[in-house]
């Protein structure tokens, strides 16, 4: 039983380990991403993470399930004290990862003209593809040297070249960025489209960080690999009378073991390149402009999907580190450890989950705020992206776990099969939200939840099936949900009146997150007891029709900003570009309101670029405000803008 306990305890220590290096690079990677914000822009963000959509997927077909499938047949292998069985794995998984990392890095580099121009319509993100092609060979091999360390139990490795990977990548990227994006913007002022070219080359400058951040985790894992070597090899020289399968044999194993963990991994992640195609396609049909379209996506992986993934990483870290204790309880035919490890895995993970996603949809705004400061027009839109997704941590974070987990006990075809079943359901659902509902780039957002939703269904039934595991419901889900929502409402007030008091966000949030962290384990602690389902169920009710409300609010919004576009009239706004540039005021604000067919909509000072529109109509407003804004209201920074439009906002 001892034995039992300590292998749980030494992979939840284990995954506690590798979680922690996630999340120090998630954080390094929020943070380097602030000044790569300020210099990219949204549109070269949206170039950014579109090269980097294309870049995963080839990551997965190339590499991605290698350290998955590579750690399990170490596990297997070591648990029956068989080293130069683990050294044959080792060999054919470094040729595996050779190949196939060399032949997906050139089909990127010679075909990303089609993937950025053709599959994603987005042709500005090839510089980006090109340069991060090499890293498609340099990551499959570190992933084999991962996948090999975390076979043998430890994770530190893994864990170190994760956070080294992530510093220098941080370094690069930022740097590069600002040098090719001044490139790009000499470039284009000689091709007549600046904008375009600057964030194309700054998006191909920062994804070189990501090229050589790798390459760096790959001379570290390297430098501790050949110190290892030393001694793995002097304890194969022991082994005696030792039948090793052949060469053939072993990379056959090697293959059959990582398709069915690619095919899963690649249909579970594929989602990102079929939702902006989809998106892009279906809202230039609709009449949004291209440049509105790129916005909004730049806004959602790039702030959006950026954050919620800090939570989700937490998974895969706990996933990597119980699949091979897993594998060994399995084929130990040891069915009560391995329905124990998946209690404390699931039950830990979910901890962590609720938490973090009501953290998130409460604190969404003042986040963006802090770390996008420059960018502050859109962060209204990512945060009400949070407030519909944010729940997607949750159900992510579980599907991610439960995919490693059948993984582990060797039912490696049904997390293919539940990805595929729900890749399709989500693509229905994403066209029918944003044909029928007209919810644009929202649509994407609650494709996805409702994905990694119907995916955590499918797989618990599904270790329900092949290991007998029944989930308790009130400890794992119930009652961190309550915690959760009991944190989320006094974490919240705690914020507003901090905010109200000193009028200083950072300082506002960081107080109410100590606050938050606290409350949350207090009421940990008391519901213990008895609880009240109805109050759960009202209070997501309530949670649920505020969301619909600022959907429409948005869609509202933006059916307005269609008309007063349509309906411009290029002489008239010639003329009042002409009369404000010669306003006194004008010359020191920062911001102009101005009336757009009944809709305030924020302006720069010279009203050349419209900002974003409000969602307060000009017939509301008092007399007095009418004639302010009808000559053009100006504004010298943001906290009086705010106050103005929160004034009058319905």
């Amino acid at each position: 039983m001892s034995k039992k306990n300590n292998g749980a305890s030494n992979a939840l220590v284990q995954g506690s380990i590798l979680a922690v290096a996630s999340i120090i690079s998630r954080i390094i990677g929020l943070i380097y991403r602030i000044p790569m914000q300020r210099i990219l822009g949204d549109i070269g963000i949206g170039y950014y993470s579109t090269a980097f959509e294309i870049y995963n997927v080839m990551l997965i077909i190339s590499s991605y399930s290698l350290p998955l499938a590579v750690s399990k047949m170490v596990s297997a292998q070591m648990a029956k004290k068989r080293r130069t069985a683990t050294y044959q794995i080792l060999k054919c998984a470094l040729l595996f990862a050779t190949i196939s990392g060399t032949t997906v890095a050139l089909i990127l580099f010679f075909g990303g003209n089609f993937f950025a121009t053709t599959l994603l319509n987005t042709p500005y993100s090839i510089f980006a593809l090109r340069v991060l092609a090499p890293g498609l060979l340099v990551v499959a091999v570190l992933g084999v040297i991962r996948g090999f360390f975390q076979g043998l139990g430890t994770m530190m490795p893994s864990a170190v070249s994760q956070i080294i990977e992530q510093i220098v990548n941080a370094i690069v990227s930022v740097w590069a960025a600002y040098v090719l994006y001044r490139t790009g913007t000499r470039i284009g002022a000689v091709l007549g489209d600046k904008e375009h070219y600057a964030a194309a080359y700054g998006a191909a400058g920062g994804t070189l960080g990501t090229v050589l951040g790798s390459v760096a985790a790959l001379l570290f894992v390297v430098f501790i690999f050949a110190i290892y070597m030393k001694v793995f090899k002097r304890q194969m020289k022991r082994e005696r009378n030792v039948r090793v399968s052949s060469f053939g044999y072993t990379m056959k194993i090697l293959v059959i073991t990582v398709i069915p963990v690619l095919l899963s991994t690649t249909i579970y992640n594929i989602s990102g390149i079929i939702d902006q195609g989809i998106f892009k396609q279906v809202a230039l049909l609709q009449g949004y402009t291209q440049n509105d379209i790129d916005v909004w996506w730049g806004v959602y992986t790039g702030k959006y999907k950026l954050l919620i993934n800090v939570p989700i990483s937490i998974a895969s870290a706990m996933a990597a580190s119980f699949v091979p204790v897993l594998t060994g309880a399995y084929h130990r035919d040891d069915m009560e450890a391995v329905r124990g490890q998946i209690n404390l895995s699931t039950r830990f993970i979910m901890v962590v989950a609720f938490p973090c996603a009501v953290g998130l949809a409460v604190f969404g705004l003042p986040i963006f705020n802090i770390l996008f400061s420059s960018t502050r027009a859109t962060n209204a839109e990512a945060s009400l992206m949070m407030y519909v997704g944010a729940v997607a941590v949750v159900f992510y974070s579980l599907s991610t776990l439960s995919n490693g987990l059948l993984q582990g006990i060797d039912r490696l075809k049904v997390p293919v099969i539940n990805a595929a079943i729900s890749i399709v359901a989500h693509v229905i659902v994403l066209i029918l939200l944003m044909l029928i509902f007209r919810l644009n780039i929202h649509a994407v957002v609650l494709a996805n939840t409702f994905f990694a939703l119907l995916m955590c269904f499918m797989n618990s039934m599904a270790l329900k099936k092949y290991s007998g595991f029944k989930q308790e419901i009130k400890k794992t889900f119930i009652i961190p949900a309550i915690s959760s929502l009991i944190m989320g409402v006094i974490s919240y007030i705690v914020y507003f009146i901090l905010y109200k008091a000193c009028h200083i966000e950072i300082i506002a949030f960081i107080l109410a997150a100590i606050i938050a962290v606290i409350s949350y384990a207090v009421a940990l602690l008391l519901l213990k007891s008895k609880i009240s389902i109805c109050f759960l169920t009202i209070v997501v009710i309530l949670l649920a029709l505020i969301m619909i409300e600022k959907i429409n609010t948005q869609r509202a919004a933006d059916k307005a900003a269609i008309i007063a576009q349509s309906n411009e009239n290029d002489k008239e706004e010639k003329n009042e570009k002409e009369s404000l540039l010669t306003s006194n005021e004008a010359k020191n604000a920062k911001y102009c309101i101005k009336n757009d067919s009944g809709m305030l909509s924020v302006y720069n000072a010279t009203a050349s670029e419209k900002y974003f529109d409000t969602g307060v109509y000009f017939e509301e407003l008092p007399d007095e405000a009418k004639n302010k804004v009808t000559n053009g209201l100006y504004f010298f920074n943001e906290t009086d803008l705010y106050d103005f439009l929160e004034s009058y906002s319905s």
